[in-house]
Order: structure tokens, then sequence, then C-alpha cells
């Protein structure tokens, strides 16, 4: 399991929106939010971000990049040039991206990041064939490049999960159900896969995790269905057993009580909406 792809899973720009601002002088105030999440980065000279939640501003320097996934109104103010890009998320893929990450992340100097960037910044400018495709492309990898480089600083919050990927007795478990997230798993099963006993097993996920390993699990299988039941001609039977579920009222029941629609309902939602 690659924590950082699976977090990506199904994340993809499609038709984002760029903006490529150079300014001069004093800070001048940009006012974003609107869109599910939008990546900043500074091509020359600096940035600042101001906190939704009331704290200090963040500042980005040359090279510095910014994930700003909150709707609540966030001034950036500049002094130089950037380029921003946006994402407009939908559905369980992007929801659940955004539940691990705070409101407004930095990456002070990202130096993976910094040719990016710069090809980025060459893009929005040009003219020529396949101009939206490419940008798209590039924002998906300095996206993911961003969520690396902060998930490896001190500083970053990310989900509990995460941070239990690299523990000797959770790792395993957590790995074997992303894995193979239809295998009739019990608690007894993965703590024989991390070789400890059941009791120190359940107790260690739920301390690390925050939850204990079946009601992780059932969570994870129902944000995979919910991706599955997108897709076009998927049944609530057929994805039923994508999940690990041997009928679908099972299944149906696991959905409505996590998602709080039934799959039938949920799919039809979605059919609508398209």
């Amino acid at each position: 399991m690659d924590a950082l792809g699976d977090l990506l899973r199904g994340v993809r720009a499609d038709g984002a929106l760029f903006d490529r601002a150079v300014l001069s002088g004093p800070w001048e105030p940009r006012r974003t939010g609107g869109a599910a999440l939008e990546l900043v980065t500074v091509v020359r000279g600096s940035a600042r971000i101001t906190d939704p939640a009331g704290g200090a501003p963040h500042r980005l320097r040359e090279g510095g990049a910014a994930v700003i996934c909150t709707t609540a109104p966030t001034v950036l103010t500049v002094e130089g040039e950037l380029v921003a890009g946006a994402y407009e998320l939908a559905g369980s893929v992007g929801r659940r991206l955004i539940s691990a990450l705070p409101p407004v992340l930095v990456v002070p100097s990202g130096e993976e990041c910094l040719p990016i960037v710069e090809l980025i910044a060459a893009e929005v400018t040009a003219d020529r064939p396949g101009r939206q495709y490419v940008m798209d492309r590039m924002l998906d990898w300095m996206l993911a490049c961003t969520l690396r480089e902060w998930f490896d600083l001190p500083e970053a919050c990310p989900p509990g999960w995460y941070r239990a990927l690299g523990d000797d007795v959770v790792g395993p478990a957590l790995r074997a159900m992303h894995d193979e997230p239809a295998r009739s798993w019990t608690v007894a099963g993965l703590a024989a896969r991390a070789q400890v006993s059941r009791a120190a097993f359940a107790r260690t996920f739920a301390e690390l995790v925050g939850k204990p390993p079946m009601a992780y699990l059932t969570e994870w299988r129902m944000t995979l269905a919910a991706e599955l039941l997108a897709e076009p001609g998927a049944t609530v039977a057929g994805v039923a057993g994508q999940v690990g579920y041997a009928d679908g009222f099972g299944f149906s029941d696991a959905f409505k009580r996590i998602r709080g629609i039934a799959p039938s309902g949920y799919r039809a939602s979605l059919t609508a909406v398209g």
C-alpha cells in the first residue's frame, strides 16, 4: 500500500482553472475560496495567506507551495509572481482527501517542485495544442509532490492511519486491508498478520488510528464502494462482491449506515447530477 497514492486515488484534474499573476510594489490582496481545493505556488517573490481559523498568516517564499482546501474566504497577498490551480473535487474520493488535510497547508520551499513550477508558469501563458490537458497533468504532478513533502514535515498533521502505517503492529494490517478489501478479514486474522495477540492488536490499532479495526475496514470498503457505484454499468450486487459482501442486503445496510443513503439511492443521485 502506497499511503499517498491511496489518498490521491482517483483525484485527477480535468479542465482545472489556472491563474498566473505578476504583481509588484505593495502586498496586493487576492481573495481565494470557492473551489474545493486550490494549489498556489510562488514562482518569484513571496506571498502571504491568511489563516481562516484566525491564526498567524502563512508565509510563502520563492519555490514554496500551499494547498488551500476550505471554501472560507482566504486572502492571499502577493509581491512577485505566482501560479494557482483549482480542483473541483466531487464524490467520496475528493472528500477523503480533503478530510485528511488542514484548511491551509504550506511547504516552505519544495526543491522537488521547483522545476514543475517553472513549467506550469510557462504553459499557462502558452497557446499550444493540448494546453489544458498538459496543465491538468502538471497540476496533478505538483499536487502529489507538494503533499509528499508536506507529509514528511515534522509539523504536518496527517490522519491517524497515515502515521500508523509506520507502526510494526498496525502497519501490516492496514496494508492488508487496503490491498485486499474484499477478503473476509477478522480481528484475529489481522492480529495474526501483525504477529501479536488479538487484544494487543485491537488496542494498538484503536490508539493509533482512532477507531477499531473492523470499523475502519467498513469505512474503507464504503469509500471504495462509492467510487465503484459511480462507474458506468455498476450494480449494487456487483459492487457488494468487490468490497467483501456476499449479498447486496448486508452491503446496503452497511453503506446506508456509513453514508446515510442506500447504495441504489446514491447511484441514482449521481445519475441525476450527470
